[in-house]
């Protein structure tokens, strides 16, 4: 089969994006949109950190690096995720480029890269303006609460549990695979939740759902 994916329209890329920012995204409060007050105090105690040189069993091409606990937890299960929902073709990925903040809670994706027919090859690249990469912009918002997209293309993920909180990036992200994955070229930021099939993408297992979904429709493995 062959996997060679379309590139889309950066036009239609960034429209979500627009659209996204030209709402007030219902459902989003005041702790969302207000920053934390001067000099108050951390919610909680420091995440321990530790070093890595790998999610899952994919390298780290800038060698180890330090997380925080649970969020390289959620990273080896994203990637799992990812790998699960791809073609048969490709192995596991077997590197993962990117940088981890200096307090280890974030991250930015900049390449996956997997081995087939004895080649390493960039399943994601963070450059490429390809279905491949709104479906791994799809598996980040399936395990992740905000990711947001850079100028480069490259993906900034920050430690947290999945969910639907409304937030621009969510929608953004939203109208772009209704557009480009599905075809919903209609879809915007108001109305882009009933072209996803009934499914109330405002709950938890609604919003799974459409990111799953989208994954495997960007990688053709639907």
């Amino acid at each position: 089969m062959n996997h060679t994916f379309p590139v889309l329209s950066r036009r239609g890329l960034l429209a979500g994006a627009a659209a996204a920012s030209a709402v007030t995204v219902a459902g989003a409060t005041a702790a969302h949109a207000a920053p934390p007050a001067a000099g108050a105090p951390p919610t909680g105690p420091a995440q321990p950190l530790v070093v890595r040189d790998r999610i899952a069993i994919a390298t780290l091409p800038g060698g180890p690096a330090r997380f925080q606990v649970d969020f390289h937890e959620r990273l080896t299960a994203w990637l799992a995720f990812w790998s699960a929902n791809s073609p048969r073709a490709w192995s596991a990925p077997v590197e993962v480029d990117g940088q981890v903040s200096a307090d280890g809670g974030a991250f930015t994706l900049h390449a996956i890269r997997v081995s087939r027919d004895d080649e390493v090859r960039d399943a994601f690249a963070a450059g490429r303006a390809d279905a491949a990469h709104l479906a791994t912009l799809a598996s980040l918002h399936h395990h992740f609460p905000l990711v947001r997209v850079g100028a480069s293309g490259a993906l900034r993920v920050t430690d947290g549990p999945a969910g639907f909180t409304g937030s621009a990036e969510q929608v953004a992200f939203a109208v772009a695979a209704c557009r480009e994955l599905w075809g919903w070229r209609a879809a915007d930021a108001t109305t882009w939740r009933a072209y996803v099939g009934g499914t109330d993408a405002a709950s938890r297992s609604g919003w799974a759902a459409f990111t799953r979904a989208s994954l495997r429709r960007g990688l053709r493995t639907e």
